[in-house]
């Protein structure tokens, strides 16, 4: 189970490094297609990079994989919900759905490893 938890863990950290650094230009037109302000746009990419990077540093503390599943969970959550409030096809709903449900197993994994 250790083991697949790291693998989950490193493949939504990596997942979110890539969309917010690699493809960051795409997220900026995202953001303006939806008509939502920089300012927020900046803040989720903080926010998202920040709960990636406990994901890491949580394969030895388990806490902060903790507090990094739940906080993409929380941050996929709202993603899905502007994809269905603006009537996006299912496909391009299924990146932020997929990673909503890998990140509530990983913090759910990593509590019930951290508290025996």
């Amino acid at each position: 189970m250790h083991s697949l938890t790291i693998s989950l863990q490193v493949l939504v950290a990596t997942s979110i490094f890539f969309v917010w650094v690699v493809r960051y230009g795409n997220v900026v037109e995202e953001f303006k297609h939806y008509g939502l302000p920089d300012w927020l746009r900046d803040l989720v990419g903080i926010l998202k990079l920040t709960f990636a990077l406990m994901l890491l540093i949580g394969i030895d503390r388990k806490p902060l994989a903790v507090a990094g599943g739940a906080g993409i969970a929380l941050l996929m959550g709202c993603a899905f919900f502007t994809h269905m409030r603006v009537k996006n096809p299912l496909f391009k709903m299924l990146p932020s759905l997929t990673l909503l449900v890998l990140s509530i197993a990983i913090a759910l994994i990593n509590y019930r490893l951290s508290n025996g």
